[in-house]
C-alpha cells in the first residue's frame, strides 16, 4: 500500500481473520467506509475503529458478536475484545458470554481503574453499562462447528501439532465429551485507525478458537500479542495465540514501525519471522497504512 508524507491524513484499515473467505471482504470495506466517514467528520480514532468492528460484530460472517463461534458443548459461547489508542485509552474483556458487542464492553472497561474484565464480572458489568444482551448464534458459527464436530469423530487432527485425544482427557465442559462431539475455526476481527490529529487506535474481537477447553482465552485480549497501538502508530493481529502469544507479534511489528521501517516491510518482515502458522496482521503509522497474511483474510482500506 502507498505510504503517505502526510501526517494529517487519515486512513483505517479493517479484517476480518486470518484464513476467512475472502467473498466476505465487502463486510470489511463497508466498516472501513464507516470508520473513514468519521474520521473525515473529525471524530477520533478509537470511535472509528471501535465502529468498524461493531459493524463486523454485527454482520454474523465473521467470527465475533453475532457470529462468534461455539465452544466445543456446542452450546457455550465465550467473548473477547480488546481497545486501545495513543492517548491513554486501554481496555479489554475475555471469556465474556452475554454481551452484543463485546468490543463496546472492552471501551467502557478503558473508562474504569481496570484495564481487563472477564468471565461473570465482565457479563455483570456489562448489564450496569446498560449493554444490549448476546444475540450470539449465527449459521456461519453452528455450520463451522457441525464441521469441526465431525472432523473429531471421525478421527481428523484438527489442531496443528495437538492431538484430538488431549481434549477428551483435559474436558471440562459440564456437558459429557460423548454427547459433545456428537453436536459438534478460529478467527478474529480488528481495526486500526489514524485520525486527522495524528492519534492512532486499535480494537480487535473475537468468538474463540475451537477446538478449545472451557475458558481458553486467545491473544486477542492481550496487550502486546493480538494487539497494540502508541503514539507511533496501531497493529492488530489474526493468529492462533498458543503459537505466537509468546513472540508478542503486535508489539514487535510496533517496535520496527517506531524505529522507521515502513509499514508493510514491518508487515511482511512479522509473516517472515513468525509465519508459521496462520498469521494475519493489519497496522497504521504516521505515513502509511497496510495488511499483510500468509493466508488469505479479507480486508477493507480507506485512507484520504
Amino acid at each position: 500500500m502507498n505510504e503517505s508524507t502526510d501526517h494529517r491524513r487519515c486512513a483505517v484499515v479493517v479484517h476480518g481473520g486470518a484464513e476467512d473467505a475472502k467473498q466476505n471482504e465487502d463486510g470489511c470495506e463497508t466498516a472501513a467506509m464507516k470508520a473513514m466517514a468519521m474520521l473525515a467528520d473529525g471524530q477520533h480514532s478509537l470511535a472509528a475503529a471501535i465502529a468498524a468492528v461493531v459493524h463486523l460484530e454485527d454482520d454474523g460472517r465473521f467470527n465475533a458478536g453475532h457470529g462468534a463461534s461455539y465452544a466445543m458443548d456446542g452450546a457455550t459461547i465465550e467473548l473477547c475484545a480488546a481497545v486501545m489508542d495513543s492517548r491513554g485509552a486501554l481496555g479489554a474483556v475475555a471469556a465474556a458470554r452475554d454481551v452484543r458487542n463485546p468490543v463496546l464492553l472492552a471501551r467502557a472497561v478503558a473508562g474504569t481503574p481496570h484495564w481487563f474484565l472477564a468471565g461473570e464480572g465482565a457479563d455483570n458489568f456489562a448489564r450496569a453499562c446498560g449493554l444490549p444482551r448476546g444475540k450470539n448464534d449465527s449459521a456461519r458459527a453452528r455450520k463451522e462447528y457441525e464441521e469441526v464436530s465431525a472432523k473429531l469423530m471421525n478421527g481428523e487432527q484438527v489442531l496443528p501439532g495437538v492431538h484430538n485425544e488431549s481434549f477428551r482427557h483435559q474436558w471440562n465442559f459440564a456437558t459429557p465429551w460423548e454427547e459433545a462431539v456428537r453436536r459438534f475455526g478460529h478467527g478474529t476481527v480488528g481495526a486500526v485507525a489514524r485520525d486527522a490529529q495524528g492519534h492512532f487506535a486499535v480494537a480487535t474481537s473475537t468468538g474463540g478458537s475451537p477446538p478449545a477447553l472451557l475458558g481458553r482465552v486467545g491473544d486477542t485480549p492481550i496487550v502486546g500479542c493480538g494487539f497494540y497501538c502508541g503514539p507511533h502508530g496501531a497493529v492488530a493481529v489474526s493468529s492462533i495465540a498458543e503459537y505466537v502469544v509468546r513472540d508478542l507479534v503486535a508489539y514487535q511489528v510496533y517496535r520496527w514501525i517506531e524505529d522507521g521501517r515502513p509499514v508493510q516491510q514491518a508487515l511482511d518482515d512479522a509473516l517472515a519471522r513468525y509465519g508459521r502458522v496462520d498469521l494475519g496482521i493489519i497496522a497504521v503509522s504516521a505515513t502509511g497504512a497496510g495488511s499483510a497474511s500468509n493466508k488469505q483474510m479479507p480486508v477493507g482500506v480507506r485512507e484520504r
